[in-house]
């Protein structure tokens, strides 16, 4: 129904920055919140940000809101993630997801899912 395909991702030296791409196909992007989560190794997904519809509210985790920036451009079908000063403890795989709740809560479930990509933040 919507694939998702993250890209951007790689090896980032902390204090750098890096940017996630999200392409949408198969259904506009416009028809969902969209959201950014992550898997770090030995831990469980958790959010970190989303954003409604036209993008008109975004909310991020506190552990992240600061740092970093979600956007979309719903024109291109995609949607972004800005990682400024990254840190070891950023190091994870991030997937973007799309038709889910996007609230000041930290919602997980989201419909349709990124196969994710690999952020790794040298120190």
């Amino acid at each position: 129904q919507v694939r998702l395909v993250e890209s951007g991702g790689g090896l980032v030296q902390a204090g750098g920055s890096v940017s996630l791409s999200c392409a949408a196909s198969g259904r506009t992007l416009s028809s969902y919140n969209v959201g950014w989560f992550r898997q770090a190794p030995g831990k469980e997904r958790e959010f970190v940000g989303c954003t409604t519809q036209r993008g008109s509210s975004t909310y991020y985790a506190d552990f992240v809101k600061g740092r970093f920036t979600i956007s979309r451009d719903n024109t291109k079908n995609t949607m972004y993630l800005q990682m400024n000063n990254p840190n070891p403890e950023d190091t994870a795989v991030y997937y973007c997801a799309a038709s889910g709740p996007c609230t000041n809560r930290p919602y997980t479930n989201y419909d349709y899912w990124g196969q994710g990509i690999q952020v790794t933040v040298s120190s």
